[in-house]
């Protein structure tokens, strides 16, 4: 499922009269009752039956791909795109689905494909998401030592904002291709000009494809161990203080 919005706006222009003239005959009363998230794959390309949860509302389906949820009635006339509450304990299960979505995403990579700047005894993880020429990413990076001091440990993944074959595009590829990522990366993030390499294979698609499944709007991204996604550059001192909060 490549696009969940756009199978969605497929299924909202599909309409329900139609849809409902192809589906099969009513099954006799005797026969068991046939399963809803079949006949809703059927009705959006690319999904299949295993694709839809049951939410906590009676009759609503979850469907998500990546961080993006939308939620679809059980008889295919209705769907939003949005944030589902717990009104009982303000609780925003759209956003808990989707720090479970982030978290399962990014253990499917290893750190052996990724750029880590680490404190030798690092009591915090985050990831981040970074452009080379993004302002905030520089300002980030130019203040590692003060992350790390703090205990925080940076885990860079890729993600040039103006996307493949462009300037961003080819210094990601060309700090990952070098014989010192690290410090070519450093050095790229000052501004300067690091010689222009190829490999065999490098993250960098791997890595953007997998910030558009997480919903990314800029950087750089921050992704906490709790799966929470913190947009923008956050000052060491005040990250530290969000990190402790999480225990971890």
């Amino acid at each position: 499922m490549k696009c969940l919005s756009a199978c969605l706006l497929l299924l909202l222009a599909t309409p329900f009269a139609a849809l409902a003239a192809d589906a099969p005959p009513r099954a006799a009363a005797a026969a068991p009752k046939a399963d809803p998230r079949a006949e809703l794959a059927r009705r959006i390309p690319g999904s299949k039956a295993e694709d839809f949860r049951p939410s906590p509302v009676p009759g609503l389906y979850e469907l998500a791909q990546g961080a993006e949820i939308v939620y679809v009635t059980s008889d295919g006339k209705y769907a939003f795109a949005g944030d589902l509450y717990d009104l009982n304990d303000d609780t925003n299960l759209s956003e808990r689905r989707r720090r479970d979505s982030r978290l399962a995403l990014i253990s499917g990579v290893p750190e052996a494909q990724m750029l880590v700047f680490s404190p030798k005894d690092p009591k915090y993880t985050i990831t981040v998401f970074t452009d080379i020429d993004c302002g905030y990413c520089r300002k980030l990076h130019g203040e590692m030592a003060k992350y790390n001091e703090l205990g925080i440990r940076v885990r860079y993944l890729f993600y040039p904002r103006t996307g493949p074959a462009t300037e961003s595009w080819d210094k990601a590829v060309s700090v990952w291709c070098s014989p010192n990522r690290n410090d070519s990366f450093t050095r790229a993030k000052r501004g300067e000009m690091i010689r222009a390499a190829k490999c065999g294979s490098s993250p960098v698609e791997r890595d953007f494809e997998l910030g558009q499944e997480m919903g990314l709007r800029g950087t750089p991204a921050i992704l906490l161990s709790n799966g929470d996604m913190v947009p923008g550059y956050v000052a060491p001192a005040a990250l530290a203080k969000r990190l402790e909060t999480l225990g971890r």
